[in-house]
């Protein structure tokens, strides 16, 4: 088990009560020490040492710096002026609330556009929130359980009846899939990412057979899809000033043809739909 990960693991089981305790965790998850954290916040380590402690109370202003300095996501902020006895800062609305009713125009508006080639929404636990109508033909084959809300895009491309059948790079893939969510896991410490890592740790994925070739300028998914092979690289996309929970969360991956053969197969398969 990789050690960071299992000491995020265990931060996170630690249920602080404090808003020092909360401050020490996240301090100490960004490597940070109290003097790089109280120069970077400009305040005394003398001072976050008592906070931390809870020999001294943080004003509301030096939470919001504080937590601003540690790159805390904005859930986990809330969580902090809690315990320091404020009040949240950040809303938590559902995608389906009028006030994100812009937002979700703009996340239909990039998935759209992107066709045709295939590009989807997941939330912060890479559950599906939407795709384009590229998704689906790219599912062909899929067993319908696997498909069931809320479809987990992460363990639908490790499961063997799922993307991973016909990954033709699939230990290569994986391997940069796991070390996007062990980053997610080292940032957030979010239990259920955690959770998520170590299951899927556990699928039967091949080792990465070789390292990613010095002239590529991406890792590739390959994806046999009937007689062909599609090779796409990826990019994810997120709102730049979010101040809602549930927005700030969202993440758009989109994907591009990496070679002309790809390409017009997607042109293919769109002018079919």
């Amino acid at each position: 088990m990789n050690t960071s990960i299992s000491s995020a693991q265990a931060a996170a089981g630690a249920q602080p009560v404090r808003i020092g305790d909360y401050l020490r965790q996240w301090r100490q998850r960004r490597r940070l020490s109290q003097l790089d954290l109280a120069l970077d916040a400009e305040i005394s380590a003398r001072h976050l040492s008592f906070v931390e402690t809870g020999r001294a109370a943080p004003s509301r202003d030096m939470v919001m710096r504080l937590a601003e300095r540690l790159d805390v996501p904005l859930r986990e902020r809330n969580v902090l002026l809690v315990a320091a006895g404020f009040a949240p800062a950040f809303p938590q609305r559902t995608l389906d609330d009028p006030a994100l009713a812009a937002a979700r125009v703009a996340v239909d508006q990039v998935l759209k556009a992107h066709e045709p080639s295939p590009a989807l929404a997941v939330d912060r636990h890479w559950n599906l929130v939407s795709t384009n109508r590229m998704v689906a033909p790219m599912l062909q084959g899929v067993p319908p359980s696997l498909l069931a809300p809320p479809l987990n895009v992460l363990r639908l491309s490790f499961h063997p009846e799922g993307l991973a059948a016909r990954t033709a790079n699939l230990g290569e893939w994986c391997a940069h899939l796991l070390e996007r969510l062990h980053r997610q896991c080292e940032a957030t410490a979010d239990p259920k990412l955690l959770d998520l890592y170590q299951e899927l740790k556990t699928y039967p994925v091949p080792a990465r057979a070789a390292p990613v070739a010095p002239d590529a300028v991406a890792v590739p998914f390959r994806l046999q899809l009937g007689d062909h092979t599609l090779s796409f690289i990826s990019t994810t996309m997120v709102f730049g000033t979010p101040v809602d929970v549930t927005l700030s969360e969202i993440a758009i991956e989109t994907f591009f043809p990496a070679d002309d053969a790809t390409a017009a197969t997607l042109r293919n398969i769109a002018a079919a739909l």
